[in-house]
């Protein structure tokens, strides 16, 4: 069985994904998230919303957070985390050949990162 993958961090790779529950739970009239049993229970194939906040440090006024919100396709579980393929290309940093978070990278995510799910990718029980 594969090993329970690993979250991305601001030590390790210089951002991570935000928990879309705690920003519900600190905002709930205007931060909204789809139901837990929707989050818990995703396909192959699904589009599911994460923000992604990125470490930036600016000469004049030092570290900071961006966050930005992209999508990506779910492409397996394992061992309760999901396993999603980037759909967007990110704005809030310049991609390159060292930097990993593009098109087609591999995103490790939990229930709790899910902040969307694209209902056209849903498919119909009729």
């Amino acid at each position: 069985m594969p090993a329970k993958p690993r979250l991305a961090s601001f030590d390790r790779d210089g951002w991570q994904l935000r928990s879309g529950e705690e920003s519900h739970q600190r905002s709930p009239d205007t931060f909204w998230v789809p139901a837990a049993e929707l989050r818990g229970n995703l396909r192959r194939g699904q589009m599911v919303r994460l923000i992604f906040d990125f470490e930036i440090v600016d000469a004049e006024t030092g570290p900071e957070v961006w966050g930005e919100r992209m999508w990506a396709m779910v492409s397996e579980e394992i061992e309760g985390r999901y396993l999603g393929l980037l759909v967007d290309e990110p704005q809030a940093i310049e991609t390159g050949e060292d930097i990993y978070l593009c098109p087609a990278a591999e995103i490790a995510f939990d229930a709790e990162h899910v902040v969307d799910i694209d209902d056209a990718s849903r498919t119909s029980s009729t």
